[in-house]
């Protein structure tokens, strides 16, 4: 892939030199341990061309996009305008901009970086380097999917890590169990909310379930006052209470009891049944094997009567062709409820760890994006996937580990 484009870098001494240039960032040459050149190198003949976004970067779109985890540990300033600005905490969402920026949304590219990136990090350090990929408008995504899962196993491979741990999963396949269950607006909101945080287990999920529990003995009057207009249900409920003989309960006026039993109308639309609960339980539990997930997913799916083919149609097509590149799915762990910290995910992702250290952190993460591109500023979704690479996290593995050239 070649373009006469200068933000696009064809050979790797011209992006030392540039690297040489940027205050605090070491040109390749003096970084020991990981040979950058020859890793972009490897990118770039998988057809990947070079990039290198603003280390500034409007600070919006991370408050909009990004995590909770990363949006409280970013560098924030501001310009001479007093436009917020913060120093890029990820490639992706800068890679992105500049893609759209080039007036390129429908078209399809395939970008590489390597470059500086700042967070506060607990016992690391503010300011690493990190290398990616990222893989913009393919249609055909499950092939996608596979070929950046194995540029990462690659490019791990080439800085000296043979053996790797790679945990996958699927966003999509939680999203298609919401909609299969045709849940209220608010109560998917909440459990996508949680499951973006990696707060989705048996304890909240229990939550949710005994706030509807603890309604149902008011369950036909609650279903009546749902939907209707605030005043109207309060004069309702208030002349129950009348012809009730019922002035005050426990010190509470009617007016206050009306009041009560309308905010718990509200909420019983925001919950889950003890049904639902542990349909979302039985999925959550779901993991290994990624064709053995498969197929317990299809049993859940069966016994709970809920349209989830698409969804596991798009992992089997996609374990196919990680099989076809070489991937051994038996390597994979695949786990439901795994779908990474970032809320632009939208399908696959994974992350990879040292096979020595697996409880360490991961070196390389990634996944799918499809959204992303449009919340930017697209004018339809466009299908994305890629992966970043730590490459602090490799240098700072054992000596006799770090495969160094």
């Amino acid at each position: 892939m070649t373009t006469s484009d200068p933000d696009l870098t064809t050979a790797a001494p011209a992006s030392a030199a540039a690297a040489a240039t940027r205050p605090g960032v070491e040109p390749m040459a003096s970084r020991p341990g990981i040979d950058e050149a020859r890793l972009i190198d490897l990118f770039m003949s998988r057809g990947f061309a070079r990039i290198e976004p603003p280390v500034l970067q409007p600070l919006e779109p991370f408050l909009d996009l990004s995590g909770e985890d990363l949006r409280r540990r970013m560098f924030i300033t501001a310009d001479a305008e007093g436009h917020e600005l913060c120093l890029r905490p990820e490639y992706t969402i800068p890679v992105s901009r500049q893609h759209l920026e080039r007036g390129l949304a429908g078209q399809s590219a395939a970008y590489a970086y390597l470059g500086p990136v700042f967070r506060f990090r607990p016992g690391e350090t503010g300011e690493f380097v990190q290398a990616g990929v990222e893989d913009f408008g393919r249609t055909d995504k499950e092939a996608a999917d596979a070929e950046i899962l194995e540029v990462a196993l690659e490019a791990l491979r080439e800085m000296g890590i043979a053996a790797s741990t790679t945990l996958i999963g699927d966003v999509g396949l939680f999203a298609a169990l919401i909609d299969a269950m045709q849940l209220s607006g608010s109560t998917a909101r909440r459990l996508r909310r949680s499951y973006a945080a990696g707060k989705i287990d048996a304890q909240a999920l229990g939550a949710l379930a005994a706030q509807t529990s603890s309604e149902n003995q008011h369950a036909g009057l609650l279903a009546a006052l749902q939907g209707q207009d605030p005043a109207a249900a309060r004069l309702f409920v208030e002349d129950i209470l009348k012809i009730a003989g019922i002035s005050s309960i426990s010190g509470r006026s009617a007016h206050q009891i009306a009041a009560r039993f309308l905010e718990q109308a509200s909420s019983q639309q925001s919950g889950l049944s003890p049904e639902q609960a542990l349909i979302f339980e039985r999925f959550l539990s779901i993991g290994g094997h990624p064709d053995e997930a498969a197929d317990a997913l299809r049993a859940l799916a069966a016994d709970a009567r809920l349209d989830l083919a698409r969804a596991i149609e798009t992992l089997d097509i996609r374990n196919g062709f990680m099989e076809a590149r070489g991937i051994e799915l038996a390597h994979l762990r695949f786990a439901t409820g795994f779908g990474r910290n970032l809320d632009y995910y939208t399908g696959f992702v994974f992350e990879i760890r040292d096979a020595a250290r697996p409880d360490s952190k991961p070196l390389v993460g990634g996944g799918r994006y499809d959204g992303l591109l449009r919340r930017l500023g697209a004018p339809l979704d466009v299908p994305a996937v890629g992966c970043s690479i730590w490459l602090d996290r490799i240098l700072a593995r054992a000596p006799k580990d770090t495969g160094a050239s």
